[in-house]
């Protein structure tokens, strides 16, 4: 004879698999099924199954009052929308490679009921995104989540030659850093530790480490001046170079991906029905340039005069046109 803990598994396992809002369960269902594993049982008992889910175990059992009961599963742990959000980032992400991707959404498949699956299924669109052909990156993350603020790890970092082959940078040099976080940016993720070869905090690609391992050396403690969100936006949101003081002119229409760019916090210190002028502090490299560049002549550099012409002169070296660079810096926009 079936023991009752069995029993109240199969009726868990049945509303959770078969049930939702728009497929509830009628009280004959479960008996049906409970019967198909050789279960007998009477509402007596079953009411206290149900009593025993729902208070004592927390599930999230709806009754539908009726001249038959009908019951499911209302709460999960992931709402349909959440978990589709969830899928179309794994789907898309360039960092999870086609077959662990396939692997995860599978998985998140079975935070839904069945009939909910194949809505999930219809709504999974393949992105076309290039993504990467490392499997085993989510294993070099587990290792450096271990080491994180404990442990020094070391590895190789490799780069691409024009034949598409991966090679070791700097003849293999094993790379040896004190892990504080794992950055995700763009689509990629980033460990940021403290070199002592470099005398510095770096940031190194995940997916293009290899070789990785958790030594038994404690790892270097974090700069007192050192935040992970502050270095985030130096490095990653904002420019890497020499910090200047610089003002922009900007379309109206492209407040956005000055927010995006620069934050929330930045100094609007002029604005019209056609522009805004905001005053930030940038790193000034080719990033910052290339970035200012895409907007052809909608964000302006307005001042300090030796941005203006380093970016002139960058225009010059890459061959663009005389007046296209004046256009670029003329005061009407």
């Amino acid at each position: 004879m079936k023991n009752n803990r069995y029993r109240i598994f199969l009726i868990l396992k049945l509303l959770y698999e078969k049930s939702d809002e728009e497929n509830p369960l009628t009280t004959k269902d479960i008996f049906s099924y409970l019967k198909e594993h050789d279960i007998n049982i009477d509402r007596k008992t079953f009411n206290e199954d149900i009593s025993f889910l729902s208070e004592v175990m927390g599930y999230d059992i709806i009754c539908k009052k009726g001249s038959s009961n009908k019951y499911f599963i209302g709460n999960r742990l992931f709402e349909l929308s959440e978990l589709k959000m969830l899928i179309d980032a794994v789907s898309s992400s360039f960092f999870i490679s086609k077959k662990r991707s396939k692997i995860i959404i599978d998985k998140l498949m079975y935070f839904s009921a069945q009939c909910q699956r194949d809505e999930l299924k219809r709504n999974i669109y393949v992105t076309g995104k290039t993504k990467t052909d490392n499997n085993i990156v989510y294993l070099i993350v587990d290792n450096i989540n271990k080491a994180i603020n404990q442990k020094k790890i070391s590895f190789k970092y490799y780069d691409f030659n024009n034949h598409k082959e991966k090679i070791f940078r700097n003849n293999g040099e094993v790379y040896i850093i004190s892990p504080y976080a794992l950055y995700w940016n763009q689509d990629k993720y980033y460990v940021v530790g403290y070199s002592d070869k470099r005398n510095d905090v770096i940031a190194f690609r995940v997916d293009l480490m290899a070789c990785t391992n958790v030594l038994e050396e404690k790892s270097e403690p974090k700069p007192k001046n050192f935040n992970i969100s502050d270095y985030g936006k130096k490095i990653f949101s904002m420019f890497w170079g020499k910090e200047t003081v610089v003002e922009l002119k900007c379309q109206n229409n492209l407040m956005k991906y000055v927010l995006e760019k620069m934050g929330n916090d930045i100094d609007i210190i002029e604005t019209n029905n056609e522009t805004f002028n905001v005053r930030v502090k940038v790193g000034i490299s080719p990033t910052f340039y290339a970035w200012i560049f895409q907007f052809a002549g909608g964000i302006k550099i307005v001042s300090p005069q030796n941005v203006i012409d380093d970016f002139n002169k960058m225009l010059n070296q890459n061959y663009i046109g005389e007046n296209f660079t004046k256009y670029l810096f003329s005061e009407v926009m």
